[in-house]
């Protein structure tokens, strides 16, 4: 297992997240009918197509941050909404004023995740409990920070797990945002698209990491 992403490494681990999502896009597509408009797996597939499509483009990258910054660029400008404002911000926030990078280490990728929660929370003003993605955002991102010492696979491991459990805890939660919100109540028992699209990305980063 690797400790370190290089440029080739963080390419990879993009396109395998693009590739989970768009595997992903009939389970989402499902969670997101219960509650929500139901387009939500669709968009997503379709913007981590793009950005899956535009990775394969790119030659001779020197700095790990032009990756990620190529897939939120292209997100925001493919799916439209608030999903591509959101989770392309995911990705955007983290790669703006640093110093370039040719590889990037556990307290880098917390980093990352970091500056896109707090770049979500000020566009969204969403909070922990109002059933959206910054429910898995937020527990994930906590537990990066906290765990980042213990290198790229352990830590990945439990951000995942704190990730899954926030989309757990969307069941109980009534909704503020979105389509949602109008059924009040009636949104309880079921999962948050968004929060399930957060999880599945800490989870496909803690396998590619794993796998390599």
């Amino acid at each position: 297992m690797t400790e370190a992403l290089n440029v080739n490494s963080t390419k990879e681990m993009l396109i395998y997240i693009a590739d989970k999502i768009i595997e992903s896009k009939p389970f989402l597509t499902e969670v997101d009918s219960k509650i929500g408009d139901g387009d939500h797996g669709i968009g997503m597939a379709g913007g981590l197509q793009k950005a899956k499509n535009k990775l394969l483009t790119l030659d001779n990258i020197s700095n790990v941050y032009d990756l990620f910054n190529t897939v939120g660029k292209t997100m925001l400008m493919s799916m439209g909404g608030a999903s591509g404002v959101i989770f392309g911000s995911l990705f955007l926030a983290g790669s703006k004023n640093v110093d370039p990078k040719t590889e990037l280490n556990a307290q880098d990728i917390a980093e990352i995740m970091e500056k896109g929660l707090i770049s979500i929370k000020e566009r969204g003003k969403a909070q922990v409990g109002d059933k959206t993605m910054i429910d898995a955002l937020e527990p994930a991102v906590e537990s990066l920070k906290a765990n980042s010492s213990k290198g790229l696979h352990l830590m990945l491991l439990e951000a995942e797990a704190a990730a899954a459990q926030g989309v757990e805890n969307t069941k109980k939660y009534v909704a503020k945002f979105g389509r949602a919100k109008s059924l009040m109540e009636r949104a309880i028992g079921y999962q948050d698209a968004g929060a399930t699209s957060v999880w599945i990305i800490f989870r496909s980063m803690r396998e590619y990491v794993e796998k390599k």
